[in-house]
């Protein structure tokens, strides 16, 4: 059997449990699936998903670096955008960009510092894995 790939699942930091649940659940409509502590004064670490698009969120020290960034390659970037739009979020107004090599991007910041960039790439523009 040769190696495969089936799932990457970003681990982020953050530093404050209540603005991750109200940036990731309230405005951007991720649930829980699940959530971890070794007791009751320890960091919190759980997993929260969307549509297939699986993060772990993480108030662990060691755990993801404030500040990181990844790209998800995604469809339904504008139909998102709307979405966040109606919502009226008072800490951030993301765009939807199209970025050098031809793909609709919308750039999530979260209140930690991580950036979630979502491609969409355009059937005339994408761009083959590489085998």
């Amino acid at each position: 059997m040769s190696f495969r790939v089936h799932r990457v699942i970003p681990v982020l930091r953050i530093f404050s449990v209540e603005k991750a649940k109200e940036f990731y659940f309230d405005y951007l409509g991720f649930k829980l699936d699940f959530e971890h502590r070794f007791d009751e004064n320890a960091p919190l670490f759980m997993q929260i998903s969307r549509d297939g698009l699986v993060l772990r969120l993480s108030e662990h020290y060691g755990d993801g670096t404030p500040g990181s960034v990844f790209t998800a390659h995604v469809e339904g970037v504008r139909e998102l955008h709307a979405e966040l739009e109606a919502k009226r979020y008072g800490y951030y107004r993301p765009d939807v960009q199209e970025t050098f090599y031809g793909a609709l991007q919308l750039t999530l910041l979260d209140p930690f510092g991580n950036r979630l960039m979502l491609d969409e790439q355009r059937k005339e523009t994408e761009i083959p894995a590489k085998s």
